[in-house]
């Protein structure tokens, strides 16, 4: 059974970060594939403005095109409303049904996960990977979650100790409003994307 990971966001720009994720993902937990899927109007994001889904996809394809692993899917781009994780996930299983898939997150967000949209389904349906190591890690809170999700779930949550990158797509942001470089942020094919097409006010 080939085994997806699942890696959504805003990726408002997608960052070193964000691919360091997916790859340990892939190394630690033999995943075949991570798709990397942009979100069209995120819930907790709803009044913020971000860049164009179009732009957002592009510069994740072209991290893609440098990665065995990594694919990019307008799977929300492409559908009306909100993008909910419990909608993605039901989509991506409807075009991939032998596969198994694994939704990945940051130890940051995985412990709220039971107050997502339809949370129920997503626990008894889906497998998790929570990348440990991210800055503001917090370990006590971790295990209470996963305590409290196996309680009442067969979830299955594998944790990885992925590598630390302390940036976030703010910071990125800031320093292209700054005039200041991101070199060491981004790959280059993104950097010239953003420069390329004024985003961010590069």
């Amino acid at each position: 059974m080939r085994k997806i990971g699942i890696l959504g966001g805003t990726f408002d720009p997608i960052h070193n970060g964000h691919i360091g994720l997916a790859e340990d993902a892939v190394n630690q937990v033999g995943l075949d594939e991570v798709i990397m899927i942009p979100a069209k109007i995120q819930p907790f994001k709803q009044q913020k403005k971000i860049e164009s889904g179009e732009d957002r996809f592009q510069m994740l394809a072209l991290v893609a095109s440098q990665n065995d692993y990594i694919t990019v899917s307008r799977n929300e781009l492409d559908n009306e409303g909100v993008s909910y994780t419990y909608l993605t996930l039901r989509r991506m299983q409807e075009k991939n049904p032998d596969a198994k898939l694994y939704f990945i997150c940051g130890s940051d967000s995985f412990p709220k996960v039971s107050t997502w949209k339809n949370a129920a389904e997503i626990l008894d349906n889906y497998s998790f990977i929570v990348g440990c190591d991210r800055p503001g890690y917090r370990h006590e809170e971790l295990e209470k979650a996963i305590r409290s999700i196996k309680s009442e779930h067969d979830t299955d949550i594998l944790i990885i100790s992925n590598r630390q990158f302390d940036i976030s797509s703010t910071e990125i942001r800031d320093r292209l409003a700054e005039g200041r470089t991101i070199a060491d942020l981004v790959p280059a094919p993104v950097e010239r994307y953003i420069i390329q097409h004024g985003l961010y006010g590069a």
